[in-house]
């Protein structure tokens, strides 16, 4: 079986991919000729562990290619995929100028019957859209050749993408051919023989199915969030609060860890096009409009108890950044919590030196030279006045602290991600500000 993958992004990428390690002669096709070229040439333009290994295997098996040549990459292909971004318009509505385009492209080239189904996240009524684009570019051909248009949004992880395809929760399509049911069974066989499972709906529930999972992630995030805060004015500990109501099998554990709130490529664009959405059919969404309020206030939360601790004071002095990632295990810093932090800081006239395991690169891409960059975590704390930890990477979750305290100025830690024992700091003359828990020292 061939397909063809239309965008080569992190979905696109990965999609492409992980298909073909399943067997299948994938055709990856992108309009930035320098991004084949370095794939090309053996080189992946994003960091997700697991995937160079899988990229390589499949190249050299022949199963994978890339190409800017869609016309070429089509012959043959039971489906295309489209994968591009959607990034959010200013009115927080997903931009859907690359999807069509997509879809435009795929009506001038396709010469046989084809299954057009949507990787990319978009909102719900975008298979009309699509549909339509195709057909009007067919018209202009006057030709008549069958299509069907099919919704099948990812649920990959950052950080995890790789076994999230090829191991799923679960594999949504949405359509209403028979032809093109067929033809994505034959597709995800190789899924339904390990037994994950697979459901077919209507496109408008498929693509509806996206953005509320992904918003009511964003709302447990959001809520364990607003209830840190409120246990530290109280006087309780989220960590205790979080086990006692994650034990409920009615809530469960995940995602209910407080932090800086939720950054990356998804949370935040499909919650404001979610919003937009609904905004448009007259039926406002008061709960995810609370959830995206609250994020961008717990973003800010770090920076408050900086603020705080040092009455204000902040020009002249020094932080090490410990992580710039949005999440551990990626390069990402779409909407990342350390950027509004960084920003503040340099603002209230403090200099931030980070260091991040994977993300240095693509910092410096973002942040030019408005923060130092240190060569690993304790580099980054010379002379500093406090630690700021931002993303929980698991090389930070145990350092020697009897050499942090020689190389800090003040022995002050700001932990966004609360991985910290506050006892254990206490006992060596720390001072350590948690999420959701009362300092230990002030």
């Amino acid at each position: 079986m061939k397909i063809t993958v239309i965008g080569t992004g992190y979905v696109g990428l990965v999609s492409g991919t992980c298909f073909a390690e399943t067997g299948v002669q994938v055709v990856c096709v992108d309009v930035d000729e320098h991004k084949i070229k370095m794939l090309n040439n053996g080189k992946i333009p994003i960091y997700e562990p697991g995937l160079e290994d899988i990229y390589k295997r499949n190249v050299e098996k022949g199963r994978l290619s890339f190409t800017t040549d869609l016309k070429s990459s089509l012959e043959n292909s039971e489906a295309v995929f489209i994968a591009v971004g959607t990034p959010p318009d200013e009115d927080g509505s997903a931009d859907l100028k690359y999807v069509l385009g997509a879809s435009s492209e795929i009506g001038k080239h396709m010469d046989h019957y084809i299954v057009v189904a949507t990787k990319s996240t978009v909102p719900v009524g975008t298979s009309v859209k699509v549909k339509a684009a195709i057909q009007k570019e067919l018209q202009k051909r006057e030709v008549e050749i069958p299509f069907d248009v099919a919704s099948n949004p990812e649920f990959l992880k950052e950080g995890s993408a790789v076994q999230d395809f090829l191991r799923p929760d679960r594999i949504i399509i949405g359509t209403e051919s028979e032809q093109a049911i067929k033809v994505m069974k034959k597709l995800y066989k190789p899924f339904l023989l390990n037994g994950h499972p697979i459901l077919f709906m209507d496109i408008t529930s498929s693509e509806m199915t996206k953005y509320a999972a992904n918003s009511m992630l964003a709302t447990r995030i959001s809520f364990i969030n607003e209830i840190a805060n409120l246990c530290e004015i109280v006087g309780a500990d989220i960590d205790a609060v979080r086990r006692g109501i994650g034990s409920d099998p009615r809530i469960g554990n995940k995602f209910l860890y407080p932090g800086t709130g939720y950054g990356g490529s998804c949370f935040p664009k499909d919650v404001q096009a979610l919003i937009r959405t609904a905004n448009e059919k007259g039926y406002p969404l008061e709960i995810l409009k609370a959830v995206e309020s609250v994020n961008n206030r717990q973003k800010s939360t770090l920076y408050q108890k900086i603020f705080n601790h040092f009455g204000g004071k902040l020009k002249g002095l020094k932080f090490a950044m410990w992580g710039l990632a949005f999440k551990p295990k990626t390069d990402d810093m779409r909407e990342a919590p350390s950027l509004v932090i960084i920003e503040k800081l340099i603002e209230a006239g403090a200099e931030v030196v980070a260091y991040d395991p994977v993300a240095m690169k693509e910092a410096k891409r973002i942040l030019g030279n408005k923060i130092g960059y240190a060569k690993d975590e304790y580099d980054a704390c010379i002379d500093s006045d406090g630690i700021i930890l931002v993303t929980e990477w698991p090389e930070f979750r145990l350092p020697n602290f009897r050499v942090l305290e020689r190389l800090l100025k003040n022995k002050i830690i700001f932990d966004g991600r609360n991985i910290y024992d506050r006892a254990e700091l206490e006992e060596m003359n720390f001072t350590y500000y948690p999420i959701g828990r009362k300092p230990v020292k002030s």
